[in-house]
This record gives C-alpha cells, sequence and structure tokens, in this order.
C-alpha cells in the first residue's frame, strides 16, 4: 500500500479509503498525507458493521464513482472485503479495488505490524494470531490448514487452480465497466 502511495503521489493517482472506523480513517489519511504529502486521498468512508441494504450499496457506489478514484482501497478484512469488491466491481468506475485488510490499521498505527523478516518468511499469520488469539485463532483453524493442503494438492499436480478461469469465473475483468 505505502508502495503504491509513494509511486502514486508523482501521477496524480486519487486514493478512496473505504473500511475500518471513522477515526482510525481520521488518523490513516493523517499518517499517509504526513508521510506522503502529495498524495491525493479523493476521500474516505467507513460503513457501518452490518450487512448493507441495496439503497445503501448504490449510494456508496455514487459516492465513490463521484469521487473519481483511481484506486478504492478496501480495508474490511477477508473475506467480507473480497465479497464486497466482488458485488461491487460492475458498480465502480475506479479501476483498481484492492483488498488491504489490517493495513488501515497498521499504517494507522493503531496495531502492531510484524517485523520484516516475519513478514517475509511467510508466517505474518502466526505474528498476527499471537498478538490476537480471541480474534483470529477461529479464522485460522480453518484458513491455514485449508491453504497447506490445496498449496500441496497443487503442487503434487493432483489440483489445478487456473487463473483465467478464476478471474472469469468471478466477474472480475480488470477493465472498467
Amino acid at each position: 500500500m505505502l508502495s503504491v502511495f509513494d509511486a502514486g503521489s508523482s501521477k496524480g493517482l486519487r486514493h478512496f479509503l473505504y473500511g475500518a472506523t471513522a477515526e482510525t480513517l481520521e488518523q490513516l489519511q493523517a499518517r499517509l498525507l504526513a508521510k506522503f504529502p502529495q498524495a491525493q486521498i479523493a476521500g474516505s468512508y467507513a460503513p457501518p458493521f452490518r450487512q448493507l441494504s441495496m439503497q445503501e450499496e448504490a449510494d456508496i457506489a455514487d459516492r465513490l464513482n463521484r469521487s473519481g478514484a483511481d484506486i478504492i482501497w478496501v480495508g474490511l478484512s477477508s473475506p467480507k472485503q473480497e465479497l464486497w469488491m466482488a458485488r461491487m466491481r460492475d458498480r465502480l468506475e475506479a479501476p483498481m479495488l484492492i483488498g488491504v485488510g489490517a493495513a488501515f490499521d497498521f499504517h494507522a498505527g493503531l496495531k502492531r505490524q510484524a517485523p520484516r523478516v516475519i513478514q517475509r518468511s511467510g508466517f505474518e499469520w502466526a505474528f498476527r494470531l499471537l498478538c490476537e488469539p480471541r480474534r483470529l485463532w477461529r479464522r485460522y483453524a480453518l484458513v491455514v490448514p485449508t491453504f497447506i493442503s490445496l498449496t500441496a494438492f497443487q503442487r503434487l499436480g493432483l489440483r489445478k487452480f487456473p487463473i483465467e478461469d478464476a478471474v472469469s469465473g468471478s466477474g472480475v475483468s480488470g477493465q472498467r465497466p
């Protein structure tokens, strides 16, 4: 996220921050603008912590489109953010939606991020589990074994996951509607 903000500052990319809480978004914007003074943040929105009505989704799509954002950063946690992006993709004009999970909290300075060596080792999930065991243990008890077994099946040639099928099957084309 920070690399894209850095590169986008000189190119005039417009960013929209969607997710988290109003307080988190306030701190995140302040820190991003302090670090990247030329960054253009076109807006932010902290959705309610519940399922949105169809009218609310339409209003949010209109708000995001009016912002003129080139990138919509979505910090809702998994799988909520992926489901939201898949549901909203055809209604949004921004060429990029990027799900960033806890990055809003990390870059706002509200949660501690794993040390770089742990991030690069692929064990950031374990660090996060140690930091927030009550919140994350159920998710990771399901996700980690599933990921390991699917990866093993793929490497052993027992299962294939063609990217073309995944992209076309999800309705995500990477192009503007």
